[in-house]
């Protein structure tokens, strides 16, 4: 067995975290300028993004832990909680926005102060795309939906302030006051979507979702150079779990073969697979060809290698 423990990303929550405190400083200035209900929403779904944030740093940590007594597969899924906070606190702004905007709907208001509340806000919203960039490039690199699901949260404060900047810019040239509010629930309903895909990615994740096609793909590959007449790999079994990943199969030789020697081809398997997946975790299984219980232990929840 080959043994990883993921790094601590904390760091991106931190930076996470800080952007998210001046965002909000800058929308609230913004919303207390003009009075519009749609910077209003603006500013509440940044006050999500600084509660997720927390949230991120607590799930990085801890998905950064060793194994331990009590956890013995390391602390990966914790980073699957944290999506499913964010999932649900970008639902919970969701509906803050709706009820804020539906309140407006029915007591329209003059928008004030409109060319400086929209230059704060877009200022706001340009700290906040930069900070979602580094978060995805590094979410990706280290396969971290933490880290992840925290930049996709952020990009739905693009479209939350390209919808209220355009709402406003429409407000103050026709008068239709009404438009702030509609354009704010309208922002809302797009950020519930995001919501739920986040909320659907970190449930697949704790339901213990087998690798990507294309990681499957990799392992077939280089297993398929292993097989020959004394080696047979079967029992192939993968799983994702944060950033690590786990991977376990049962290997066939010739009983003929000395402990060693089947050790040392279970090692370069296993070092040839960390070579090609990042945090991968693998267990082999060795078993002797001639016996034919060792052919009797597959089983559909398997990938097949032929």
């Amino acid at each position: 067995m080959s043994e990883t423990t993921p790094r601590d990303l904390s760091k991106y929550g931190f930076l996470s975290l800080g952007v998210g405190v001046v965002v909000l400083t800058m929308k609230l200035v913004a919303w207390q300028v003009t009075g519009s209900v749609g910077l209003l929403s603006d500013a509440l779904e940044s006050l999500v993004n600084i509660a997720a944030a927390i949230v991120a740093i607590f799930a990085l940590r801890t998905a950064s832990r060793p194994p331990d007594q009590r956890h013995q597969f390391g602390h990966g899924k914790a980073e699957y909680f944290s999506g499913l906070v964010e999932g649900g606190m970008i639902c919970v702004a969701a509906t803050l926005i709706i009820i804020s905007a539906t309140e407006r709907l029915f007591d329209p208001q003059p928008l004030e102060e409109i060319g400086l509340g929209l230059a704060i806000a877009i200022m706001a919203s340009g700290l906040n795309a930069l900070t979602a960039v580094v978060l995805l490039r590094v979410g990706r690199r280290e396969n971290s939906l933490a880290l992840t699901a925290d930049a996709h949260h952020l990009f739905t404060d693009l479209w939350t302030t390209g919808g209220v900047v355009l709402g406003v810019v429409v407000v103050s040239f026709s008068g239709w006051n009404i438009l702030d509010p509609l354009i704010a629930m309208a922002v809302a309903v797009n950020i519930v979507v995001v919501g739920v895909r986040l909320l659907r990615a970190s449930s697949a994740g704790l339901m213990d979702s087998a690798l990507p096609g294309e990681q499957v793909q990799v392992l077939r590959d280089i297993l398929s150079h292993y097989q020959s007449e004394d080696v047979v790999v079967h029992g192939l079994q993968t799983r994702r779990a944060g950033r690590q990943a786990f991977v376990s199969m049962h290997v066939l030789v010739p009983g003929s073969w000395d402990v060693m020697a089947g050790h040392d081809l279970c090692h370069r398997m296993e070092e040839e697979i960390q070579d090609s997946i990042s945090g991968v975790e693998v267990t082999t299984h060795l078993e002797p060809l001639e016996d034919p219980r060792a052919w009797n232990d597959t089983h559909e929840g398997q990938h097949p290698l032929d």
